[in-house]
């Protein structure tokens, strides 16, 4: 039999792995890491396995899908497209363009095909957009928007070089990095220890991350930002800083001061779970070594006080020092250099809201915690048919259920989408895109916040099906289609044949070539697409490089150390802290956080057998000491409530968590009626997200805060 090896990346996660696929005819009989990829050198989790089995996959659609009563039926592509046109295009003349809304999910940010997805939001012109990112990451963007003046310059951890690595709220030896990507976190802390360095972890969870550190500080949840705000009154207080370096390349010194004055490690130390001298010592080391980086993610992230945690994690790495140095947080070259262009974005804060007039939009989306209101609340501007793109947000956001009852209540939905998810079983077409393994790519956004300067290649492993599309052939015929028939110069084949010769690889190209290293700036022997693709795994760039002067969009060139809307966040923080109710006064005396496994991604995977065998893992984590004096014990069914919902799950009982708190994975809840996931439908799990409050967000970016929510278990 015919046997071929094929080297591409694992796309699954943000790592994007290297990867060599074996085939042996049309079945993948083999996936390893592939030891000449320039940045995952050999390293794959087990995700990267489950790639042959997603293309396998039985449960995968083959064909668009079409609603005919409770049920779906295959129909063909040309049809379904001129019907998804005429129905959308009527919606849109009957009650204006925001009348459609569009969802895009984390997973279409894994290839190129992102770009069409956003030239379609934008043919729609409608302002309710929305997508995963206000559920995992705008405190990130919005944190460097108003300290760098660009959101794309979120910094990067350079892991590589530093001495002294400090963790928040995230867990890379699970997710191998997230707006840091560093694939084999795992052997990459154990460098930065070799060399003498230490690694600290701080997180209410002694995560798999923690028992790699040298030291774990178990911080209450929603405890960092006290517990960083004492740091920085240290680091000020006892002139730990280089002062005329710090005025040097930031403005408002003298404001960071003053707002950091009554920040003592004893007042804040009750807020933060942790003790005053450890505070104190935690900011000397931090000060002390000769290059130090703090990184924080998504636990930080999904929080009320997500942006300004992260304003406090840039401030503090700017203010020792090591703010644009190896070692400490730096900004990548990527071959297509879009942080250089950054600050020419517009971010649209506020230049609209939701209906409500609560939700301000920002980068031109509304976070969707607004979503279900959107649709469910009648009259001028409502929501009356959706698209989405590569998203699951019943599974993936907190709606108190109700997104479920909006979607169903809407005129017309389309989803484009491989499965028929807790999601897309309400749309009236799914439009499945072929597998990872069918289609070749070059990721363009990655490379912004990897480790290390690359480009890589995806090859295709297999042809794909003659009647099969790719995602962003899908959303260019969404895009033909949409436009008005009067309002085409050309017809629609002929937009669509124009759209086939601007393929995502074919701008891709275009883009390294004019890129910082490409060939139109450095002749002949600059980077091109082709270059990569010919390479055993891509191409080595370098190491990150000093050059926020270069990027930065605030006024006076300075990184602006204490935003005004910052400063008066942190004075209602602490001004709220006596107004405080009592832990547990209402009966939920549990902080409730998420938690991620090393073989699940979201919702994706939990249909793939050898992602999901083994012990159930969509378990409520509880301390001994907690589970005692409830009476509880291992493995028995309980009941998990808060003012938003219950769910029924098992406890496992660990000491790895702080007392006072539990977690929950999220991405589960497979149970419900028409989903077509067969092997997920085996082994449900509950749905976290109907336990977190949809209107409990951070004021500042908007972002759903779904850790740190009090929640109570009981038998049952």
């Amino acid at each position: 039999m015919n046997t071929r090896t094929v080297s591409r990346q694992c796309t699954l996660c943000e790592a994007h792995c290297g990867i060599r696929v074996t085939v042996e005819g049309d079945q993948v009989v083999r996936i390893e890491g592939n030891p000449d990829d320039v940045l995952s050198q050999g390293y794959i989790c087990p995700k990267a396995t489950a790639m042959g089995a997603l293309h396998h996959d039985p449960d995968r659609l083959r064909t668009p899908m079409r609603r005919v009563g409770d049920r779906f039926e295959p129909v063909g592509w040309d049809q379904a497209f001129a019907e998804i046109g005429r129905r959308l295009r009527d919606i849109q003349r009957d009650h204006g363009r925001s009348a459609i809304g569009m969802y895009l999910g984390n997973p279409a940010a894994h290839s190129s095909s992102v770009i069409y997805g956003g030239l379609l939001r934008a043919v729609l012109g409608t302002r309710n957009f929305y997508s995963a990112s206000s559920i995992d990451q705008l405190p990130q963007e919005f944190a460097a928007w108003r300290m760098f003046g660009s959101n794309v310059l979120m910094p990067i951890a350079d892991i590589d070089r530093t001495d002294r690595l400090v963790i928040l709220g995230a867990n890379p030896a699970v997710s191998n990095g997230s707006v840091t990507t560093m694939p084999n976190a795992r052997a990459r802390m154990k460098r930065v220890r070799e060399r003498r360095g230490s690694v600290v972890v701080i997180d209410p969870r002694r995560t798999e991350t923690a028992r790699l550190a040298d030291q774990h500080i178990a911080v209450i949840p929603g405890g960092d930002v006290y517990l960083l705000l004492a740091v920085l009154n240290v680091l000020v207080a006892e002139k730990l800083c280089d002062e005329p370096g710090v005025r040097a390349q930031c403005s408002g010194w003298d404001e960071l001061a003053d707002t950091v004055s009554a920040c003592t490690p004893e007042a804040m130390a009750p807020h933060a779970g942790v003790d005053a001298e450890t505070i104190r010592a935690f900011a000397r080391d931090h000060a002390a070594a000769r290059s130090a980086v703090l990184y924080a993610r998504i636990g930080v992230c999904q929080q009320v006080t997500g942006t300004l945690t992260h304003w406090l994690v840039n401030t503090i790495n700017a203010v020792t020092g090591n703010l644009d140095r190896p070692g400490g947080q730096m900004f990548a070259t990527a071959p297509v250099d879009v942080a250089r262009y950054g600050k020419h974005l517009p971010m649209a804060h506020g230049a609209w809201t939701d209906r409500s007039g609560r939700y301000k939009s920002f980068r031109s989306e509304l976070p969707v915690a607004a979503l279900a209101d959107e649709i469910l609340t009648e009259g001028p501007g409502q929501i009356r048919a959706m698209i989405t793109y590569a998203g699951n947000p019943v599974l993936s956001t907190p709606q108190r259920g109700r997104l479920t009852a909006a979607l169903e209540s809407l005129d017309f939905f389309v989803a484009v989408d491989m499965y028929i998810t807790e999601t897309t079983r309400h749309a009236d077409f799914v439009l499945p895109p072929v597998s990872q393994l069918e289609r070749e790519d070059v990721n363009l956004l990655f490379p912004v916040f990897s480790v290390r300067n690359n480009l890589r290649f995806d090859a295709k492993v297999f042809e794909p099906p003659a009647d099969g599309l790719e995602d962003w052939q899908i959303m260019a015929r969404l895009i033909t289609e949409v436009v008005p028939l009067r309002a085409r110069r050309i017809s629609g084949r002929a937009l669509n044949a124009v759209f086939e010769r601007l393929s995502p690889t074919r701008l891709a190209a275009l883009g390294v070539a004019a890129g910082p290293y490409g060939v139109l700036r450095k002749g002949r022997h600059g980077l091109t697409v082709a270059k990569a693709r010919a390479s055993a795994g891509g191409v080595d760039l370098g190491p990150l490089r000093s050059r926020l002067r270069h990027l930065i969009g605030t006024e006076d060139g300075k990184v602006v150390l204490v935003p005004k809307d910052f400063r008066e966040g942190i004075a209602k923080l602490l001004a709220d802290l006596a107004d405080a109710p009592p832990a547990g006064a209402d009966g939920y005396d549990l902080r409730l956080i998420g938690r991620r496994h090393l073989r699940s991604n979201n919702s994706w995977l939990h249909n793939v057998p050898a992602m999901v065998k083994g012990k159930d893992r969509c378990t409520v984590l509880m301390h001994p000491a907690d589970a005692g004096e409830r009476g509880l014990a291992d493995g028995e069914p309980v009941t998990v409530s808060s003012a938003s919902g219950s769910i029924r799950v098992r406890l496992e009982v660990g000491d790895e968590i702080r007392p006072g708190t539990v977690a929950i994975p999220h991405g589960w809840g497979h149970g419900e009626p028409g989903v077509g996931w067969t092997v997920a439908a085996e082994r449900p799990g509950a749905n976290v997200n109907l336990l977190h409050d949809p209107a409990l967000v951070d004021p500042l970016s908007g972002t759903s805060a779904v850790n740190n929510t009090w929640v109570s278990v009981r038998a049952g």
